[in-house]
């Protein structure tokens, strides 16, 4: 592969190479993203699963409701991806496990309907209720 975006977990053991730009990058504000991370955002960028390979120990994956399924270190912990039946050609990247997190500009918020009442977002992005494909976008507003 060339053109590859590393990352790696917190302690190295899992590392993992991603060609190319992303599809997309968006910010999560789901109840399950947050308690998946320990964050109240997940900010993922989205791959074709042909184009990430995983390196070293291998991923641990957890299923954290049908058809979802989290990949995370089994030593450090660190979340690091997110597959599901719903998108089966992809693998979503969690964009602080990379090397360069900086490189990877949000497009969108999704779930914005879940954002802590406290967190007040002010990128103007667009904010959906779920996903663009699925959702609703919701009005510009200056909090969140």
């Amino acid at each position: 592969m060339t053109d590859i975006r590393r990352g790696r977990c917190l302690c190295g053991a899992v590392r993992f190479g991603a060609q190319g730009k992303p599809d997309w990058v968006a910010i999560c504000h789901c109840e399950s993203c947050r308690r998946a991370t320990g964050g109240f955002v997940a900010a993922v960028a989205g791959y074709p699963r042909e184009r990430v390979q995983f390196e070293g120990e291998p991923r641990q994956i957890y299923q954290s409701s049908p058809g979802v399924h989290r990949g995370f270190c089994a030593k450090c912990g660190s979340s690091l991806s997110y597959e599901g039946e719903r998108w089966p050609g992809d693998v979503h990247l969690h964009v602080a496990a990379f090397e360069s997190p900086e490189d990877f500009q949000p497009q969108v918020h999704v779930f914005a309907t879940e954002c802590v009442n406290w967190l007040k977002i002010r990128d103007g992005l667009p904010r959906f209720r779920t996903f663009p494909s699925e959702g609703t976008l919701l009005p510009p507003t200056s909090e969140t």
